[in-house]
């Protein structure tokens, strides 16, 4: 099996295993995919990399080349984004509790915008500003009210979600009073994120219709996000909608409402992430012993919720190969285990493979995105290093963590 030219097994040899991959060629179709089609004769258009997805330094240089912008949710991707030359203008700073030392740090580097979630964030970016003598450009984070039928744990646009404000309640007219009274901040706009993994494009239709409308509190053109969330590939039981059809229909909803409510907007962004590398991505790893029960058969591989906890917090479905037998025979159940101290650290249930002995190479497939950002060092295993690969070649992007640097802060 190779990946853009270049042979897993020979990766396995060169980094080791469990071993994130990444196709570079790939990553790039889909950035310019959004870029090319997320485009209107009426306003401004703008596409965000979600970098919560997957945030390397390797990673941000390549949005950084594709000309995209870059949503950053803490202060640590915004520290990698500055330390790789992203031009800080560009970037948006989303987060429902950002400290006051976030706060401070961004406004400091002279960060493009803040998406503000509460009255009382608003509060502190304004204090913050005045003791900078800085001006700060404000979004503000609404909670849309519509429910994309999602996993409920990543549903983020319910009326009690952790996220953004309700349009005409009590804290959106607090929030209407804070910038009136601003001396530092300049209110940009709204955005808007209704979830994730979503298929119904009817979803982001509504919420769009709904953030125009708020934009008739204010007598000049607003900026409108309307978030990410677009779904991918994950097994034969997905059919996401393609970037092309994703970024038409947005557009073509958004310029009819606004004809329709007689509005203008300056700008309409969207900030897809796992839509850009989860299909970009594969984990491989290698098996160890096998075992069955009197139900089940299971493959043990060398990693396991570590690198990819979405199977035990999501539910999360993937699909496998055995390297070098992908074309055999796949007469066997298996439930692939990782190899934690946790009976729910099961990377794939009912999965049909071939016959696999120890050494054999798993692959699984669409793991580009929060496979990475979401692992952890659990039972003290290391973090996996992360490869991409381009035109037959691969160019190491995150180093094997050592056993050194994993005790390397303790005291």
């Amino acid at each position: 099996m190779k990946i853009a030219g270049v042979d897993v097994k020979d990766l396995k040899n060169e980094y080791g295993t469990p071993l994130y991959i990444y196709d570079v060629e790939h990553l790039k179709r889909n950035m310019e995919g959004y870029l090319n089609y997320f485009k209107s004769n009426e306003f401004e258009t703008e596409v965000l990399y979600a970098s919560k997805a997957f945030n390397v330094k390797e990673m941000v240089r390549l949005v950084k080349s594709e000309g995209m912008s870059l949503d950053c949710v803490s202060e640590g991707e915004i520290y990698t984004a500055l330390a790789v030359g992203f031009d800080p203008a560009k970037i948006y700073f989303h987060g429902n509790n950002k400290s006051y030392a976030e706060l401070e740090y961004a406004i400091s580097n002279n960060i493009g915008t803040i998406v503000a979630d509460n009255v009382m964030e608003l509060e502190v970016i304004e204090e913050i500003a005045a003791k900078l003598n800085k001006h700060v450009n404000v979004m503000f984070r609404m909670n849309v009210g519509v429910d994309a039928h999602t996993h409920k744990f990543i549903v983020t646009a319910h009326v009690d979600s952790k996220f953004g404000v309700l349009y005409g309640s009590d804290d959106y007219k607090k929030i209407l009073e804070i910038f009136k009274k601003s001396k530092n901040m300049t209110f940009l706009g709204f955005h808007s994120h209704i979830g994730s993994q979503i298929f119904d494009l009817n979803a982001f239709q509504a919420a769009a219709e709904k953030v125009i409308g708020y934009c008739k509190d204010f007598d000049y053109p607003l900026v409108i996000n309307l978030g990410g969330g677009y779904a991918v590939h994950y097994t034969d039981a997905d059919a996401p909608i393609p970037f092309d059809k994703v970024s038409k229909t947005l557009i073509d909803t958004v310029e009819k409402e606004l004809k329709k409510q007689n509005v203008k907007i300056k700008k309409l962004a969207i900030e897809p992430g796992r839509s850009i590398v989860a299909e970009a991505g594969y984990t491989l790893y290698t098996v160890g012993f096998t075992k069955k029960t009197p139900n089940k058969e299971y493959y043990f591989i060398d990693g396991g919720m570590t690198d990819n906890i979405r199977p035990a917090l999501y539910q999360a479905k993937y699909e496998a190969d055995i390297v070098g037998k992908e074309n055999d025979k796949k007469d066997h159940i298996v439930t692939v285990a990782g190899k934690c101290c946790e009976s729910g650290d099961l990377i794939i249930e009912g999965c049909a493979l071939p016959k696999a002995v120890p050494g054999d190479l798993l692959i699984t497939y669409t793991t580009g995105a929060y496979g990475y950002s979401m692992g952890s060092n659990y039972n003290k295993a290391l973090t996996p290093a992360v490869v991409f690969v381009e035109n037959g070649k691969s160019k190491l992007a995150v180093r094997r963590m050592t056993f050194e640097e994993l005790i390397e802060r303790e005291v």
